[in-house]
């Protein structure tokens, strides 16, 4: 039986969208069929996977001290995070396009809010409903090189929330031992169903009200350093301890 896990932010669940986008009657319906159906393909394999999840620091310890959560990690990895962070209340950004709206369906659907924008287009009211969104106790979740990439290439903003929120940035990456890897432009991955899957969750990041630009910018280095560690480490992990127990 699956077990869910139950968080006090469940009850501070934002139901906030900027769509920005206009839909057809035929677009509504295909929209509502295949969000249907990729929550049942992420919750159905997402039972089966082998989670392992190391924090550099506990996340509850971050959110028992009064803080809240501003979770960044790459487009790619969106079918693992969506599945291991679940109800928990975490509001998330996605771009103001047919792709958001799809995203914003299926992950409604596991708990989570939706707050509409991107780097390209809406990214204010997307950064104003975050920070409502922080303020109400809600954590936040960033696609940081969404929405069309480059792959691995952190966009602004995560640190321009830590500023003015006083929350820690928290980069992570999933990656799972079998999957398969979509020919898109982030390299989409669906872990195979019973694989074994490793979230590695960094080191939090604060940066200060008062910060200069040019602290901004240091932050926004580290977070890209952060997330480069944290892909390299996740996606050798099973590679490495083969090695590793070959030596022995």
């Amino acid at each position: 039986m699956e077990r869910i896990r139950e968080n006090p932010l469940q009850q501070k669940k934002s139901t906030a969208s900027y769509t920005g986008v206009t839909l057809s009657i035929a677009d509504r319906i295909k929209i509502s069929i295949v969000s249907t159906l990729g929550y049942w393909i992420i919750r159905c394999v997402g039972r089966t996977l082998r989670w392992k999840t190391i924090e550099t620091q506990s996340l509850e310890s971050i959110r028992s001290a009064g803080k809240r959560l501003i979770l960044t990690f790459w487009h790619g990895r969106i079918f693992l995070a969506t599945y291991h962070f679940r109800n928990q209340g975490i509001v998330v950004l996605t771009s103001q396009n047919r792709d958001g709206e799809y995203i914003a369906r299926v992950i409604q659907r596991f708990g989570y809010g939706a707050a509409r924008g991107s780097s390209t287009r809406g990214s204010h009211g997307a950064t104003v409903e975050a920070l409502r969104a922080l303020s109400r106790g809600n954590d936040v979740g960033i696609t940081i090189d969404g929405p069309r990439g480059p792959r691995y290439i952190a966009k602004k903003g995560a640190a321009y929330l830590a500023r003015k929120s006083g929350n820690p940035v928290i980069p992570f990456c999933i990656s799972a031992e079998r999957k398969w890897v979509m020919k898109s432009w982030d390299q989409f991955q669906i872990p195979k169903p019973f694989s074994q899957a490793i979230a590695l969750i960094g080191s939090p990041i604060y940066l200060d009200a008062d910060a200069s630009e040019e602290e901004v910018q240091i932050t926004e280095d580290l977070i890209q350093k952060s997330l480069d560690e944290l892909r390299d480490r996740s996606d050798s992990w099973w590679t490495t301890r083969q090695t590793d127990e070959g030596t022995k």
